[in-house]
């Protein structure tokens, strides 16, 4: 690594980690003017809340925020060194536009890495955190909507290739139901039915107990019914398959969800869209982070009249319209027909070709 390398990575280190530390700030003042009464409410000290809910909140904001503070930092120490000449005195000693850009290409690859591996394991736990927080002690103050309340109603859902599930309704936090069913089918005919009219998580043995259980057994000559009133089994779902907020996708390691889309999968759930760009979506964003940083970089390496601010307008515009398109995107996946795999990246594809292009266009 020369000393052109060294110059370069320590400004985009310093430029983000400040850039990184005043927008927590403003984002936490925000959040503690906007939730201040329900602070108050849930009767805690200031450190349990900063425990309970900013040690999630914290991570969570500068996950979603990552890129654009990538973004931003590139676009203004860049023009910085642009308004001082120091670009123009670089290329004029013989570095090429291309080797001038290795330094951000290797930090862009370096941040791009840190983001990718913070959301396999350190942003879901932050992402739990803040979500028990929020439906303890913030959406019981706005009233629970249908599908972030703790009790779900009328549950239906697929075991396995044969077999399905039918929950009248279910408690998250007890872990207990009732009106449980099961139904199991060979070649479009009934073989077994099991009714239960309560049941519950045993969290010792890791399985279900059923009680008031009626079992049906059916082939071809009889049928065999029997009734129990307890009975322990093991079923390929746990309590975290039947907790379908909000909030779930987010809390899952990315083993976890691996697992979770294919039971979903299997199951033929609703929701599979939004899992599926969920996972796609923590490769896709990394990824965002190097073409940024290309962009910022080639946007910001020209001297302007404007100087900074220019840059920056620029770079704010060009932030804006990558956000809308990934909204869109995620509207369109989730809403419509569009393949999650290729709304994670579309944003990715559309700005890898603008940084391209932007990269021919730079006066070199």
């Amino acid at each position: 690594m020369k000393k052109l390398d060294r110059y370069i990575l320590s400004n985009y280190i310093i430029t983000f980690l400040f850039c990184l530390v005043l927008f927590t700030l403003i984002a936490v003042v925000v959040d503690i003017s906007e939730k201040t009464d329900d602070f108050v409410k849930s009767g805690l000290s200031a450190s349990q809340i900063f425990q309970l809910h900013y040690l999630g909140f914290i991570p969570r904001i500068d996950a979603m925020l990552f890129p654009l503070f990538i973004f931003i930092s590139v676009i203004f120490f860049t023009s910085k060194l642009a308004g001082r000449s120091e670009i123009i005195a670089i290329l004029s000693s013989g570095v090429s536009f291309k080797r001038f850009l290795l330094p951000y290409i290797m930090g862009g690859i370096f941040f791009t890495l840190l983001l990718w591996t913070g959301y396999r394991f350190i942003v879901p736990d932050a992402n739990k955190k803040w979500a028990d927080f929020e439906k303890k002690y913030i959406d019981v103050n706005i009233g629970l909507a249908p599908q972030n309340a703790t009790y779900k109603q009328n549950i239906y859902f697929r075991i396995d290739s044969n077999t399905y599930a039918g929950i009248k309704g279910y408690d998250t936090i007890s872990k207990s139901g009732s009106n449980f069913t099961v139904q199991r089918f060979i070649k479009d005919k009934m073989v077994y039915n099991l009714r239960a009219l309560n049941f519950r998580w045993d969290t010792l043995t890791k399985k279900w107990e059923l009680s008031n259980v009626l079992e049906r057994k059916i082939n071809e000559k009889n049928e065999i019914v029997a009734f129990s009133d307890k009975k322990t089994v093991t079923y390929s779902f746990q309590p975290m398959d039947l907790r379908k907020d909000d909030y779930l996708k987010e809390q899952m390691s990315t083993k976890d969800l691996n697992n979770f889309i294919d039971q979903e999968r299997m199951r033929g759930s609703e929701m599979l869209n939004t899992l599926l760009l969920e996972r796609y979506n923590r490769d896709a964003i990394p990824v965002s982070v190097l073409i940024l940083t290309i962009i910022g970089a080639v946007l910001a390496s020209r001297k302007v009249r404007g100087g900074s601010g220019l840059h920056l307008a620029f770079g704010v515009i060009i932030s804006m319209l990558y956000i809308l398109f990934s909204r869109f995107s995620v509207v369109f996946a989730t809403k419509g027909n569009f393949t999650p795999l290729l709304a994670a990246w579309t944003p990715n594809i559309l700005f890898g070709i603008l940084a391209v292009y932007l990269y021919k266009k730079a006066p070199k």
